[in-house]
């Protein structure tokens, strides 16, 4: 695989109002764990849509996994210009910061938003353009708007072998746990020393 979509839950679906939510840290390790075994077999590039939320966190992982792997290259592929445009100030100032580590943007419309069309084009794109899907999606927890995207993978999985792969909020609660868990060692282990 040379090209992987990675997409998932805007940051409201997620109850997440800001880039402090101690949840965020646990999602890009997850990802970042899914994305080394791939890289290791020769992916070449990440393709987000760039949305607040996964898509930018996903953007941030593999920032700093270019560091080990200088070959892998990051897209932001958006569906219509200046996405960010209705954003606060502080996502503003935050996605032109991803965006310095971005080796490739671009969108599929060069028109602000005018409709949905726009959003099914640049899915087009992105479908077209990768050879499988990193998704971070729970399909217990209901209805949002990954399922989409899960739904159009699935559908191309099964019809030309597009890989499939998903991160639960199981996976992403184990990671959580591991680490505090990790945490609570280092500080036990460090009150042996006054005893």
């Amino acid at each position: 695989m040379k090209n992987l979509l990675v997409t998932g839950y805007r940051a409201h679906e997620l109850s997440i109002y800001d880039g402090k939510h101690k949840g965020i840290p646990y999602i890009k390790k997850a990802i970042a764990s899914k994305l080394i075994p791939i890289i290791e077999e020769g992916l070449e590039w990440v393709i987000t849509p760039g949305q607040y939320g996964v898509d930018l966190w996903a953007c941030e992982a593999v920032i700093e996994l270019k560091s080990d792997y200088p070959h892998l290259k990051l897209s932001i592929l958006a569906a219509y210009s200046n996405p960010e445009e209705r954003w606060k100030e502080e996502r503003k100032t935050y996605y032109q910061e991803v965006l310095k580590g971005v080796d490739y943007y671009g969108a599929t419309s060069k028109q602000p938003y005018v409709d949905v069309r726009q959003l099914r084009n640049r899915d087009d794109v992105l479908f077209a353009k990768t050879d499988g899907i990193l998704l971070v999606y729970d399909e217990d927890a209901g209805e949002a708007s990954p399922r989409f995207y899960r739904e159009r993978a699935l559908k191309k999985h099964h019809d030309e072998g597009y890989r499939y792969i998903c991160i639960g909020s199981e996976e992403i609660q184990s990671i959580a746990d591991e680490e505090q868990l990790n945490d609570s060692a280092e500080w036990t282990d460090g009150l042996e020393t006054f005893e």
